[in-house]
């Protein structure tokens, strides 16, 4: 009885890791985690151009369409921008809700937005001049 109870107990902890993990991008180098194990996590360095503007805030009404699923020190949160700016960010709705989402991640020391929470999916360099910057976001 005891081994089956023990075996019921790792099941639900993989099921958990399994189901936490699926939103987080695999490859991700923003998110390391040191030998002391706390997580250490970077987001994308503001432009020139983006540190003088304004953020849309997550909750105003000028959010221009595509959610920028972007990890930070508070955990993966929605974005009206990459940056994940204070007022530009509220926490995931990934799993609960369907929106157009993009994927900020950092790759091979380039930062990308990627279609979906993987980088094999289709990702383009975020500091790219347009059209190499335009992001393909998917309803998710």
């Amino acid at each position: 009885m005891k081994t089956l109870a023990h075996h019921l107990s790792l099941i639900s902890l993989a099921i958990t890791t399994s189901a936490a993990s699926a939103q987080y991008v695999k490859g991700n180098e923003a998110v390391q985690t040191m030998i002391t194990g706390k997580v250490q996590v970077q987001t994308p360095p503001l432009t020139q151009a983006a540190g003088r503007s304004k953020p849309c805030p997550a909750d105003g009404n000028c959010h221009p369409g595509l959610w920028r699923m972007v990890e930070t020190d508070a955990g993966l949160m929605e974005c009206t921008d990459p940056y994940a700016r204070e007022s530009a960010c509220r926490p995931s709705t990934y799993g609960a809700k369907k929106l157009s989402r993009l994927w900020v991640v950092k790759s091979k020391g380039e930062w990308l937005q990627c279609q979906y929470p993987d980088l094999n999916s289709k990702c383009v360099p975020i500091f790219a001049r347009p059209p190499a910057n335009l992001p393909y976001g998917a309803l998710q």
